[in-house]
């Protein structure tokens, strides 16, 4: 039965995995199936109520602010397709979970790794549960290779600071991927309070 399913597409930034959510869902739609999409409304990257990927495809959304929202927009579909799985509460496991049981077919993107290279949101209990999980990978914007499993961010050009926000929505201008040799993360905020923590031990001896 093509229900009680769960397939989770993720990687980094640039890797295709909006344009792949998008795939599977225009053959949901030309198989006859009651499809519904949703978007978290912080990724305010598509200017409507619309999901796009960097080729330029893209397909009608449902913009939410609380995974528990998903549960009343989707009731009459039979396959469900979630856009940035990441960027939702943590409700989102038991969400999934519901949806499934109901026998619901779900279709989901998103980044397993934040820009600090460590697990995203609830991504990590979500591939736990997923029946299939594909793992797509990008090509580095610096050295060209075709595995590039990390996702740089960038401020003015430059790699951000591990303390950065968590969350900061941008595009090409603000993310590029990169592979694990060429993926930075500079610590110069941590540099400067270890730095003022021996200047001040200093002066007290």
């Amino acid at each position: 039965m093509e229900g009680y399913s769960f397939e989770l597409i993720t990687g980094p930034m640039s890797c295709g995995k909006t344009e792949e959510l998008l795939r599977r869902i225009r053959r949901c739609i030309i198989a006859k199936k009651k499809v519904k999409v949703i978007s978290p409304d912080v990724d305010t990257r598509a200017k409507g109520d619309y999901i796009e990927s960097r080729n330029g495809l893209w397909l009608d959304a449902i913009k939410v602010k609380h995974s528990m929202q998903i549960l009343s927009a989707v009731k009459d579909a039979e396959v469900v397709a979630i856009d940035e799985l990441q960027f939702f509460d943590s409700n989102i496991v038991k969400v999934i979970t519901q949806l499934m049981n109901e026998g619901k077919k779900i279709i989901g993107t998103g980044l397993e790794l934040d820009f600090k290279a460590e697990p995203f949101g609830s991504m990590p209990e979500l591939m736990c549960i997923a029946t299939k999980v594909d793992k797509l990978h990008a090509v580095c914007m610096k050295c060209g290779c075709e595995h590039a499993t990390r996702t740089q961010r960038l401020i003015d050009g430059k790699p951000a600071d591990k303390s950065s926000p968590l969350i900061m929505i941008g595009g090409d201008e603000t993310y590029e991927a990169r592979c694990i040799k060429c993926y930075e993360l500079p610590d110069i905020q941590g540099k400067k309070k270890s730095l003022g923590l021996k200047l001040l031990n200093f002066s007290k001896d």
